[in-house]
């Protein structure tokens, strides 16, 4: 039997070429390796304050940009995690059994936390890595493609497992972090920081038009101070990241040289990763927007992907509940 991966992404604006280095490009590969299930996880987009006007056109930007990144409907399983309604009915179930300390103790909650006053901090924000666990569980994966900001979560997925299986008998695997090499891409305007959208001036959108992309390229923060002898600064070790990543080995190669031997002009870099960030996302764009041209059948393809999970969902969903006294 093939192995079961599973993960998610929130549609909290914009894709950029950080997502897509760093996770989308990957999920595209495993999709052939194995049986795939990639979720739009709305809920728990709505864990922080958000317009409930914009969501639902966020969700239909963000399929479109998967399915022009490379996810395939075809070979994948590609939903809406709320068109699935046993997350949150397995996510109350786990919550039950998942101690309040442990959820305090995760490193995402105490940070998003410190910066609200306690009063007004949501029970969803704590209670997010029970529903992150309900959402592997439910589709009994065996892998989770995971980051370093995401190994404290899926722990907690782990030890969730453990102890309804230890309670109500062997139900769920332990699911297993499918951590890969995947560009760590740092914000253009902050190489210490990573790609994010709310840095000004620091994330490339996927569907970026090319003389935004040259104008964001070229002000890209090169050198941040003195460096240790022969160490490459962060600004330049970040062009040189997403040069690797666009342009062809041979080019690389000659930039590569070219900074060995004290020759490289910073205008010229930038100019070629500018360039091949424009080729090599062009499909991308292109793809998205006959995507969003065709909206019915973008939805007819979630819904889709929906009807599969669901039929996952609902076979977990009736073990759990006879395994834990529910089902009559």
């Amino acid at each position: 039997m093939a192995r079961r991966i599973f993960s998610g992404i929130q549609p909290s604006g914009s894709i950029h070429v950080g997502n897509y280095l760093g996770a989308i490009k990957n999920w595209t590969q495993l999709q052939y390796e194995y049986e795939s299930i990639f979720c739009i996880v709305d809920l728990h987009a709505i864990t922080v304050p958000y317009d409930p006007r914009e969501l639902p056109e966020r969700v239909i930007d963000l399929a479109a940009t998967l399915i022009a990144a490379g996810i395939d409907p075809e070979r994948a399983t590609l939903f809406v995690q709320s068109m699935v309604p046993e997350h949150t009915e397995l996510s109350w179930l786990l919550t039950c059994l998942t101690p309040v300390g442990m959820l305090e103790r995760m490193t995402q909650y105490k940070e998003k936390a410190a910066r609200q006053q306690r009063e007004s901090v949501g029970a969803g924000l704590l209670c997010y890595p029970v529903l992150m666990a309900a959402d592997i569980m439910l589709y009994k994966a065996d892998l989770v493609p995971v980051g370093e900001d995401q190994i404290q979560h899926l722990e907690l997925t782990r030890e969730i497992v453990r102890k309804f299986n230890r309670l109500f008998g062997e139900t769920f695997p332990e699911p297993q972090p499918h951590v890969t090499q995947a560009a760590r891409v740092k914000a253009l305007s902050d190489p210490t920081s990573k790609m994010s959208k709310s840095i000004p001036g620091g994330a490339v959108a996927l569907a970026e038009e090319p003389e935004v992309i040259r104008k964001l390229v070229r002000r890209a923060v090169t050198d941040a101070g003195p460096q240790p002898a022969g160490e490459m600064s962060p600004g330049v070790k970040n062009l040189f990241l997403l040069l690797e990543s666009f342009a062809a080995p041979d080019v690389v190669q000659k930039f590569k040289e070219d900074y060995d031997r004290g020759e490289l002009r910073y205008v010229e870099l930038k100019d070629a990763v500018a360039e091949a960030m424009i080729a090599g996302l062009a499909p991308i764009r292109e793809r998205r927007a006959e995507l969003l041209a065709r909206r019915e059948q973008l939805r007819e393809l979630l819904n889709e992907g929906a009807r599969c999970a669901r039929r996952i969902a609902q076979e977990t969903m009736r073990e759990v509940r006879e395994r834990m006294g529910l089902q009559l």
